[in-house]
């Protein structure tokens, strides 16, 4: 059984736990606050602040077999902290509830996340020119890269093989370039690590640049600079059409001690931000890792990546660190590692 699993906050072996519903307690007032960030990855104050998000779109509790939603919640972020099997989770000693209810929560918050009432308040993209001269400044002040607002790319998350039976997305346009079934997930991320976009739709052997041209932001980019505003654009890699509003590196690679190569390296040094964050929301939300994997159908798959990239924002607003095995969930995923100064 995976490591990580089984370490649960009494450093206890599963086998050594009582039936969960004689070791339920609550969490948030028998938890100091450091071990309460690293079972649920939120801090008390913010769990509470997510509880009065979700609440208004969660079925109340009706009668007395009814799971609270605080329960409810601790439930859903436990599984997306931890990506381990839903049944290691109802063991847990501060939730203590079955595997079905496990399961019927992380759906319900899941749902509650992606209502656009949140989704769309917590990630949003730059919605007037005042909002995308703060994210430029902000580029600017910490790299010294003019014009920047964001850097994109893509990371895939691994699901079960879907069913082969669906006409329109069969299970074979869910295996990408390195044999695996995924959701490739586009995201755009500002100086801070905070996502601006994300589209978790596409099918695993779907190019980032197909992803890209048929992308929304895409759209607002464009006709921003079909009116003549070209002091704002993204970075992306090789990967991606060269556009005035979205730069690459120059090709082919550039001389050494040319203003190409020059600014072939600080392009890069400011790009990297995109793949930090990735790992950072991988590594803090595990259910998306690849050993993990998602054992949900793509549309719900895809859910919980945007509620993953919801609490990821909501902790970067909150200032919540990251965990302290970061750079070892990365190398262990093969995501790119480098050291994150929040």
């Amino acid at each position: 059984m995976d490591d990580f699993i089984m370490q649960n906050i009494l450093n206890e072996n599963i086998e050594d736990l009582e039936p969960p519903s004689r070791r339920t307690g609550n969490p948030l007032t028998e938890l100091p606050e450091k071990q309460f960030i690293k079972l649920f990855r939120v801090n008390k104050r913010l769990f509470n602040y997510i509880v009065s998000l979700v609440e208004p779109y969660m079925r109340p509790k009706r009668i007395s077999t009814d799971l609270a939603v605080n329960t409810r919640v601790l439930a859903a972020l436990r599984f997306y902290a931890g990506g381990s099997y839903q049944a290691d989770v109802g063991y847990n000693a501060y939730i203590g509830v079955s595997q079905q209810s496990v399961s019927r929560s992380v759906r319900e918050v899941t749902e509650a996340l992606n209502r656009p009432e949140i989704l769309n308040t917590v990630i949003k993209f730059p919605r007037n020119f005042q909002e995308l001269h703060t994210k430029r400044i902000q580029f600017y002040n910490d790299f010294g890269f003019a014009g920047v607002i964001g850097c994109i790319d893509c990371t895939h998350i691994a699901i079960v093989p879907p069913p082969k039976n669906n006409p329109l997305l069969p299970e074979r346009a869910f295996v990408n370039r390195k044999g695996f079934h995924s959701i490739n997930c586009q995201l755009i991320c500002d100086s801070r690590l905070k996502i601006m976009n994300v589209v978790a739709s596409y099918p695993g052997s779907i190019h980032d640049s197909f992803i890209w041209n048929n992308s929304p932001v895409q759209d607002i980019l464009r006709g921003i600079h079909q009116t003549g505003n070209l002091d704002f654009f993204l970075l992306g890699d090789s990967g991606y059409p060269l556009r005035s509003w979205l730069l690459t590196p120059v090709q082919p690679e550039p001389q050494e001690n040319t203003s190409e190569y020059r600014f072939n390296i600080q392009h890069q040094r400011v790009r990297s931000l995109v793949e930090r964050c990735n790992g950072l929301l991988k590594g803090r939300f595990r259910c998306c890792l690849k050993d993990r994997v998602l054992h949900y159908r793509p549309e719900v798959a895809g859910k919980i990546i945007n509620a993953c990239v919801v609490l990821h924002n909501l902790c970067i607003e909150n200032n919540i660190p990251p965990p302290e095995d970061l750079e070892e969930i990365n190398i262990r995923d093969g995501t790119e590692v480098t050291r994150i100064s929040l």
